[in-house]
């Protein structure tokens, strides 16, 4: 039997589905996903812990054996707190085999099978009875099925299923709420991750716009969240035009219910402005009187700036708007919140929706193929007007009254940009039937759908006839040890087993620019392709070292792309300019950058260094696949 498993292209950023066969091992997975961000998220820990114990205090408290259904057990730490803390006896949950192999070890290293059961069952399939998976319904309910969004992980049809079936009527449950909150802005810069802005290009006859299609500025956009670390954007970024408003609450201890909802607000502009983006974010109660709370707020709405935890399994939302809107200072609007088992959206209206008897608009769908065919990042790399610059000098310099120019660029304004300084003749090579219909699109608003040749095919099947006879993140890696007092080597190891396997080579995609770090040494060049010439046949490879020169941790490398336009002009996919002295660092926050992480949480760098960390690189042209090893020498530890 054949599976399709998701993977990150390092080159791009995007998401690939690769066929794997019987035979793969998921234990892959687990090393590329949060569980050990999670693990080391010491506020969601202590949160959890100090919410489980009062669960099971008041449970103990009315006479009652403490019997506890934990949904989504992962290694089975909240199920170890539970036992920890007097509870009788544990139902864990976890429906991936691997994890749920691991967290049986791990319970039995710790000492608990006798009280923890693990099932390797989906939730929705778990049974109760004499023969059942559960002898009878449980009356605590743990669960930490959330993500960035809260309910994207189908959070709200687990916990209907739970109260329907699995636990008794008025359980405790932790955490015992959540309450998702939203903050109306104007942000040019969060818009020009959704919509294509006019584009402007100086050439020999004037200034040419090239303009986006009706069709995508009324795209009511793609309806999944952009989720990013809010704390890494300036608050000259953006304008806040409301207050930090909450949205919505579900309580957990009740019966949830996944259908579609509704809810509103009504706020007066702080300013006027134009209304585009709602940046939102989630907390959560452990228990019933509110005391005990872990939030995902960012710095300037967190009670304690101080405080706050930088985490990367649980971020902040940036919504769109479906068309931005004008609002006026202290006149009295609406905002809105829907949301089904799934997902959520956010519209504004000026009259209240129980009033104007409204219908609830649907989820935003894409229907101008941009948003299905350019990432957020993309968006706002197409509108930053300083690159198209750069581009466009690159271009006249090398373009000619007879050129004949070939973009090989799926979804690319490139051939725009040749065509309005000059080429005599412009192919596109659009290989997805996607964006060949968007490209259609734009040329077409534009008014040169007769003069840019569009080729849907692949490059590599490209012929002479086609061109019409013209010949011319450390911490998601670091082991976790002990967690609270509970051992989870169990992990560590099996995390460690899959990074031998051939991915584990290979980089990943991250935006660095929305995480804290710093540069220990200074950019090298590893290899250099000259487009000028064929592509090599073969991997291409290179050896080398590289110093490590400021004081600190090596939590792993980073590689990028520097393309080389002119001998005056480059553009970086990686940094913008030298570290400084402190090796703090500027990325260009529309790229990804290629994250190779260390297997050893430990690589330093002593005052006084420098060390040195050999590298072996190779890339293969024909894939994009970068897999690459490194080798700290003079260790201060071993299994740098």
């Amino acid at each position: 039997m054949k599976v399709f498993c998701g993977r990150a292209n390092p080159t791009t950023g995007s998401v690939e589905w690769l066929e794997e066969d019987e035979h793969y091992d998921y234990h892959q997975e687990i090393a590329r996903s949060s569980y050990a961000d999670m693990l080391h998220d010491k506020d969601r820990n202590i949160k959890y812990y100090q919410g489980i114990r009062a669960a099971v205090s008041r449970v103990k408290d009315r006479g009652q054996k403490a019997l506890v259904l934990d949904i989504g057990t992962g290694t089975g730490l909240l199920s170890m707190m539970a036992v920890t803390a007097g509870a009788d006896f544990c139902y864990a949950i976890e429906v991936f085999k691997p994890m749920a192999d691991a967290a049986v070890k791990i319970v039995e290293k710790n000492g608990f099978s006798d009280k923890i059961k693990i099932i390797n069952k989906h939730s929705t399939e778990v049974t109760i009875g004499p023969d059942g998976d559960m002898p009878c319904r449980a009356n605590i309910l743990i669960t930490e099925l959330f993500d960035t969004e809260l309910i994207g992980e189908g959070a709200l049809p687990s916990y209907e299923h739970a109260h329907r079936h699995l636990v008794q009527e008025n359980c405790e449950a932790v955490p015992h709420r959540a309450t998702v909150y939203a903050q109306l802005v104007e942000s040019r810069r969060m818009w020009s991750w959704n919509k294509l802005f006019p584009v402007r290009v100086q050439t020999g006859h004037g200034e040419q716009v090239i303009i986006p299609p009706l069709e995508l500025e009324r795209c009511p956009g793609a309806p999944s969240v952009y989720d990013i670390q809010l704390n890494q954007v300036s608050p000259t970024d953006f304008t806040a035009l409301s207050d930090v408003m909450p949205m919505f609450s579900v309580d957990f201890s009740k019966q949830v219910s996944s259908s579609a909802a509704c809810h509103s607000r009504q706020f007066e502009p702080l300013a006027s402005g134009r209304a585009q983006v709602v940046l939102s974010w989630w907390d959560i109660e452990m228990d019933p009187e509110g005391k005990i709370k872990c939030t995902m707020a960012p710095f300037w709405a967190h009670s304690d700036p101080e405080e706050l935890q930088w985490r990367d399994h649980w971020m902040q939302c940036v919504y769109f708007l479906p068309q931005e809107e004008p609002v006026v200072q202290g006149s009295s609007l609406f905002l809105l919140a829907h949301h089904d088992d799934y997902c959520v959206w956010y519209s504004l209206q000026k009259t209240s929706p129980e009033k104007n008897g409204r219908v609830s608009p649907p989820r935003p769908v894409c229907d101008c193929q941009a948003h299905l065919l350019w990432t957020r990042p993309r968006f706002g790399e197409i509108n930053d007007q300083d690159r198209t610059e750069r581009y466009v000098q690159a271009l006249r310099t090398v373009l000619k009254p007879d050129s004949v120019c070939l973009c090989v660029s799926d979804g690319s304004l490139l051939s725009l940009l040749a065509h309005h300084l000059g080429a005599e003749q412009v192919f596109t090579i659009e290989s997805s039937a996607a964006s060949h219909r968007l490209m259609k699109k734009i040329f077409k608003a534009n008014h040169v759908e007769d003069k840019v040749h569009i080729i849907e095919k692949r490059p590599e099947l490209l012929t002479s006839a086609d061109l019409e006879g013209e010949k011319d993140l450390w911490r998601i890696r670091s082991p976790c040890g002990n967690c609270e007092g509970f051992d989870v080597h169990i992990m560590d190891d099996m995390i460690k087993r899959a990074l031998d396997f051939r991915e584990s080579k290979e980089a990943e995609p991250h935006p660095l620019w929305e995480y804290p770090c710093r540069c220990l040494s200074e950019p090298q060049q590893i290899l250099t392709f000259d487009f000028r010439h064929p592509v090599p046949p073969h991997p291409v490879r290179a050896e080398g070292s590289i110093e490590l020169r400021r004081p600190g941790r090596s939590h792993g490398a980073v590689l990028w792309m520097e393309y080389h336009l002119t001998p005056d002009s480059t553009v970086s996919t990686g940094l913008l300019k030298p570290p400084d002295d402190k090796g703090d660092c500027c990325w260009n926050p529309h790229c990804k950058q290629a994250v190779y992480f260390f297997t050893s949480p430990d690589c330093r760098v002593p005052q006084g260094g420098p060390r040195t960390v050999s590298y072996t690189v190779e890339f293969h042209p024909h894939t994009g696949d970068i897999s690459m090893d490194f080798t700290l020498s003079d260790t201060l530890e071993d299994g740098c």
